[in-house]
């Protein structure tokens, strides 16, 4: 049996905020390839990983906000509205201000990441505070407190058996799909 440990998200990743250009400056998405998600894009999202948004930015509208740019397996998390929509980055991206993203550090393995944040997905909806709608803000994501397997080998295996059941559900899901069609 493994030994596991008691950390904070903080602990285990960077916690990165996203933002948004200004919709009035049309040169900020026109044209671009920049792939940025909102939580609108991982609404009906039905596996794991995104990879592009309904909108793209430019460069000019990623350099006009403090939005940034993650790498290829960084973990999405929405924040609000609603909080605890989960992704994986497939690609490098940025998000909108809706997301309290965790690019994992090299410790953490990426998909025992996502599991963790799926399974603590309540507690930290919990944590959202606000009077018109619930947020996490990025200090409280960063101080969750989780536990996790101190090996990354121990983090791959737990992660590789629960990804080779979404796997199976992700093959049916386009199966069904495909018989719909």
């Amino acid at each position: 049996m493994a030994n596991w440990k008691k950390c904070t998200i903080s602990e285990l990743g960077t916690v990165v905020g996203g933002a948004t250009p200004s919709t009035k400056i049309v040169e900020n998405y026109e044209g671009g390839n920049i792939a940025w998600i909102t939580p609108k894009d991982l609404a009906g999202l039905s596996g794991r990983f995104i990879s592009r948004g309904e909108r793209n930015i430019t460069e000019q509208g990623l350099k006009s906000c403090s939005t940034q740019m993650m790498p290829a397996h960084s973990i999405l998390f929405s924040s609000r509205a609603p909080i605890g929509y989960i992704a994986i980055a497939e690609n490098e991206l940025c998000t909108n201000q809706g997301f309290k993203s965790v690019v994992p550090n090299n410790n953490t393995d990426y998909m025992f990441l996502y599991y963790l944040l799926k399974y603590n997905k309540e507690k930290i909806e919990n944590l959202g505070s606000g009077t018109t709608f619930k947020e996490v803000s990025g200090n409280t994501m960063r101080n969750v407190e989780v536990s996790v397997p101190e090996s990354i080998e121990e983090q791959r295996r737990i992660a590789m058996v629960l990804s080779l059941l979404d796997d199976k559900i992700e093959i049916n899901q386009k199966i069904n799909d495909n018989l719909a069609a």
